[in-house]
């Protein structure tokens, strides 16, 4: 099985735009395009908001130093404008791993987030011994069900209130990649 210390960086099929592995220098575009609140009501209570360069900051480091998971930027025109990331399961879940990502607001809409999606499955699928994809919508977040659906997910499972975000509980849907 390869590292995920072998950091790619992956062509994706709209101009100007890539994966790539994340820079210290990201950390402005980073700060910049994280602090939305639009962003973070689809995302894991750990995304701050609102969010600082210091937090970016942090962030840069703690991926730097990962040994086990992907992190990648997804660029456009040389700009960090989201985060991509895989994170690989242990003991039984071993050949499981779980897809995250994010996209500024201003590049909803326009196919990166499921080029991004599709280059990463594809590259995780080929290169680790790994048989199942997986990620995880909030019921409001109808866009990211699509991206994932566009990418080859199915949806497996409505997992019923199973989530709590900014005072309300709702249902999450989880959707997988099975090779």
């Amino acid at each position: 099985m390869m590292s995920p210390l072998l950091k790619p960086t992956l062509e994706l099929p709209i101009p100007g735009a890539r994966l790539r592995p994340w820079r210290f220098s990201d950390a402005a575009a980073l700060a910049r395009f994280a602090n939305d609140r639009a962003i973070w009501q689809n995302l894991r209570d750990t995304f701050p908001h609102p969010y600082t360069t210091q937090d970016a900051e942090f962030f840069l480091a703690l991926v730097a130093d990962n040994q086990r998971d992907l992190y990648l930027a997804i660029e456009l025109d040389g700009l960090a404008v989201g985060s991509i990331g895989v994170h690989f399961k242990t003991d039984v879940r071993r050949r499981s791993a779980e897809v995250g990502y994010w996209l500024a607001q201003e590049q909803w809409g326009k196919g990166l987030a499921t080029a991004a999606t599709k280059a990463v499955s594809e590259y995780v699928l080929a290169r680790f011994d790994v048989c199942r994809l997986y990620a995880v919508v909030f019921e409001t977040n109808t866009a990211s069900a699509r991206v994932l659906i566009k990418s080859g997910y199915e949806l497996e499972a409505r997992m019923r209130r199973s989530i709590t975000k900014a005072g309300k509980t709702l249902d999450s849907l989880l959707y997988a990649l099975v090779v």
